[in-house]
This record gives C-alpha cells, structure tokens and sequence, in this order.
C-alpha cells in the first residue's frame, strides 16, 4: 500500500499589513505609558526648587495622568541617596519606562530633558508646534 504524503504547512509570512498594525499599536501604547520619576533634592536650596518646579512643570506639560514624580530630600534620608548610588544632587531618574534614565542637574532645558527621558525624539523637538 503506498504511503500518504503529508502536507507541511509552511510556516507563517507576516505581511506588510500586519507589521503596519503593528507599529501602529506601538505607537499608539507608547503614548500611554506610565512614567516612574524620583527627584533627589538637597532641602530647600535654590538649584533644588528649581528643579523641583521644571519637572512638575513638565510632567504637568507632557505627561498629565501617566506619570509619578517622588520628590526625596537627602539631607532627610541620606540612606536613600546611598542605595541608588546618588552622588549629586540635584538628580532625576527615570525608573519606568525602561531604559533607567539618570539626569543631574536644575532640569532647565526642557528640550534636553524631554530627549533623555524619551518623552521626545529629537526631530519632533525641531519641527514646528502643533496643538496637543
């Protein structure tokens, strides 16, 4: 008796189509992502209110709803500072979404923090306002 051929299926082709639905899906869930931010101050000095008030500021701008924004002050929890291996203050990190970000500094320059933390690419920063 002769054998009966199998039929192999071949395996699955993704066609355009679906990798355009696909990164539109990306694209889509990126804007929705949660922002996990921690800002290390030293008390009340001027570079940490500064600090303090650009990224609220920001956050308040770019990322309203998605984001939380814990404040530590390293003079009140110096141990804090030392498990994050925090060596300058003013610091920002960005613990979510991933990639873990670091920044030191007043967070004056807005564009420049927007890049680092991902919020913008660096051609949207240079294209002309458009209404959000």
């Amino acid at each position: 008796m002769p054998k009966k051929r199998v039929r192999r299926r071949a395996p699955k082709t993704y066609f355009s189509g679906e990798t355009a639905a696909f990164e539109h899906l990306l694209r889509k869930t990126r804007g929705n992502r949660i922002y996990v931010l921690k800002l290390y101050v030293t008390g009340t000095s001027p570079r940490s209110r500064a600090a303090i008030g650009n990224i609220r500021a920001l956050c308040e701008d770019y990322l309203s709803g998605r984001y939380q924004l814990e404040v530590v002050d390293i003079y009140q929890q110096p141990g804090v500072a030392a498990g994050h291996q925090i060596i300058a203050a003013p610091t920002l990190v960005k613990e979510l979404p991933r990639p873990v970000r670091r920044m030191v500094g007043d967070m004056a320059n807005r564009n420049h923090v927007l890049v680092v933390l991902n919020i913008q690419k660096t051609a949207e920063l240079n294209e002309p306002a458009r209404a959000r």
